[in-house]
């Protein structure tokens, strides 16, 4: 077993904030009313979800506007609290550390600072305390593109993350939960050259996840198909009374996730493609699910780790509910 690598978050936010593009230019007055329009639609979200997903509102959680720099700050953070959670050392233990760990921050700070430039909002589960993160540049830049109603589209924004919060709030295990599987992933116990031969890998994911860590993989993937899906499905189940042009801005969103070029191939890069296919494959599994039993069915998924859906599960439903439900 390898130790984790110490790693400078300082240089990774540092870099990432000198390199990433500011986005938007907005005088004083627009910034203000950005942000005090995200505040307010993050606070209104809160209740449509717990109304559609039947789950119980949790405590509050902190709400931050930001910009692309204090998106990265952010994360940063948050990522030095996690790795130090799974054991990874704080200050390097000597000064090849010390290089390696710079060199690893620049890397992290490169992934960093182009996220950086389309991710709209985030709940943060792994942030001390919890906190809900809307990057206001993104939200304005793509709500621009696509030509939609701004108060609409701050709000449907809100709803998804805000239902991030109530599942994290429904299942207070599934923090711990994920924390041990990516601990199980970041654990290397037989070196990469065991792939056996003509198994060439095609992604990212297959470079850094062995074969005999490809279970636990299938796990961390089947939690965050689930998670994403649902919070799509609940966002929708708000309805057209509360977001008047819900379907128009469903479809051009879906174009803009889709739309190739440049940004298609950062997107495989950074890990997009998955996220794409978690949106479509957990929400295709939500729908079946309530359409069979419900939502006290469904939220079944999130009252203990045992009824979580398999990756098998989640692309034939009718196993998870044979097994959970009868």
């Amino acid at each position: 077993m390898e130790q984790l690598p110490f790693i400078d978050w300082d240089s990774a936010a540092g870099f990432a904030r000198k390199a990433v593009h500011p986005g938007p230019e907005l005088g004083p007055g627009q910034i203000a009313e950005v942000v005090d329009a995200l505040r307010t639609a993050a606070g209104r979200a809160t209740a449509h979800v717990a109304e559609v997903s039947g789950m119980p509102t949790p405590a509050e959680a902190e709400t931050l506007v930001v910009d692309r720099a204090g998106w990265v700050s952010a994360m940063a953070g948050s990522a030095r609290s996690l790795l130090a959670e799974l054991g990874a050392p704080t200050t390097p233990a000597s000064s090849v550390d010390q290089v390696r760990g710079r060199v690893l921050g620049l890397q992290a700070g490169g992934a960093f600072a182009a996220i950086a430039t389309r991710i709209l909002g985030q709940f943060d589960p792994f942030g001390q305390p919890n906190r809900l993160l809307l990057v206001a540049p993104n939200v304005v830049m793509i709500e621009r593109q696509l030509g939609v109603i701004p108060a609409d589209f701050r709000l449907w924004v809100c709803l998804h993350e805000q239902t991030h919060r109530l599942q994290f709030g429904q299942a207070p295990w599934l923090r711990a939960h994920l924390l041990g599987l990516v601990s199980e992933l970041l654990t290397v116990t037989e070196p990469l050259q065991q792939w056996r031969a003509g198994n060439r890998p095609h992604s990212i994911a297959e470079l850094v996840i062995s074969p005999a860590q490809q279970g636990t993989f299938d796990q961390v993937t089947a939690i965050m198909t689930l998670v994403e899906g649902h919070a799509d499905v609940m966002m929708d189940r708000v309805g057209t009374g509360v977001v008047p042009s819900l379907v128009s801005i469903r479809r051009g969103f879906e174009d803009h996730r889709d739309r190739g070029g440049w940004s298609a191939l950062l997107g495989r890069l950074l890990g997009a493609d998955l996220k794409r296919a978690q949106y479509r494959d957990g929400a295709a599994f939500c729908r079946a699910v309530l359409s069979k039993g419900g939502l006290d069915v469904l939220n079944l998924a999130f009252s203990e780790p045992s009824l979580l859906p398999s990756l098998t599960e989640v692309h034939d439903p009718e196993q998870w509910l044979h097994r959970v439900a009868g």
